[in-house]
This record gives C-alpha cells, structure tokens and sequence, in this order.
C-alpha cells in the first residue's frame, strides 16, 4: 500500500498494490481537515497533473489522463477512465466501467451508473437558472449503459434511461426514455436503431 502521493497528509490517503502515480499528481488534497480519507483501491494509474481529494473512494483500476481534478464526497467504482482534463466537482457517484473522455464537466449532485460512455467535452449541468434564483442543485442522472456523444449538454435533473444514447452535439433539457435516441437542440426522441442497441462494451 502506498501511504501519500503528493503534499498530503499521509495518513488521510489509501492506495492499493500495484499503483503507478506520476510526481507531480496530488492525492488525498486537504480542502477541510476534517474530511475523511481518500481511498484508492488496487492497480491505479493517476498521470501528472491530477488532483484528487479527501473524502473520495475510488475502486479498482482507475486510470486517469492528465490535469483530471475529482473533488470531495465522490464515489467511484471499478475499472474507470478519467480523461485528460476531466472534472468531478464533488458530492457524485459513478458506477463502474465507466470512461470520461477529454474535457468531460460532471457537476455536484450527479449520479452515473455502470457501463457509461461519456464523450469529449460533454458537460452536465445541475443549475437551471445560475446566480438568478436560488436553487438546490440537481445533477443529471445517467443510467446504466448510456453513451453521451462529444459536446453534449445535460440539464439539470434530467435522467437519461438505461441505454441510451444522446448525440454529438445534443442539448438534452427533459428525461430520455431506456433505449432511446436523443439528438438536436432541443434534443429529440426517436427510436434507437438496431445497430445502437445492446448497452456498452467497456
């Protein structure tokens, strides 16, 4: 086990066996020194860059690209790709097999399920109406097997069904049914072709 990546203090951070982090990552950043530790399970890849925080519990196999950033209150699973200058901003569950790819904005309160795709620059969003009206903020909910395409935004609250899949490009403002094709601005409904069925190998 290693015991402290970074300027950390290293009793508030767990890494498995079989981790590989670059110098220059941070894990286990102190945003509250009474936040819990960071927990890492076995064979992570962390790249140069990144920065992970107290009270984050990440599975095995983790493998991030560079300048990732995953804030507090977050769970992840198993098996997960954080791509190149991904952020996590806290307070968010993520199943496993799952792959952020380039660029990807998870906001707080978001839940993602197992088996997600979520492609470049896509952004979720969880504020209707930013610094005009009060809020509580609601991330969306993506469900198992769903596949976000490159530059895709997601509204607050929305829940994207279990396999479906949103377009490059879409802006998807209302709930996506299971199996389902999201695509345009706003985004549409349309049924998902054979070729589209079936969930997500990853």
């Amino acid at each position: 086990m290693i015991d402290s990546i970074g300027p950390t203090d290293s009793s508030a951070v767990e890494i498995g066996p079989g981790a590989d982090v670059d110098e220059t990552a941070v894990v286990g950043y102190e945003h509250d020194p009474d936040a819990g530790p960071t927990v890492i399970g076995a064979e992570a890849r962390i790249r140069a860059g990144t920065r992970i925080y107290r009270d984050v519990e990440i599975g095995n196999g983790l493998v991030t690209g560079h300048d990732v950033l995953v804030r507090e209150r977050t769970e992840i699973g198993d098996s997960v790709v954080l791509g190149t200058k991904t952020v996590i901003d806290g307070t968010c569950s993520v199943g496993s097999h799952v792959s952020f790819q380039t660029g990807v904005y998870v906001p707080t309160h978001t839940t993602i399920g197992s088996h997600v795709f979520i492609g470049p620059r896509a952004v979720l969003t969880n504020d209707m109406y930013p610094v005009r009206v009060p809020y509580d903020p609601a991330g969306p909910i993506l469900e198992d097997d769903v596949s976000i395409g490159a530059n895709a935004t997601v509204l607050p609250g929305v829940t994207v069904g279990e396999g479906s899949f949103v377009a490059a490009g879409a802006v998807v403002t209302a709930d996506v049914p299971a199996e389902t094709l999201a695509v345009g601005a706003p985004a549409a409904h349309r049924s998902l072709p054979a070729e589209l069925q079936g969930g997500n190998d990853l």
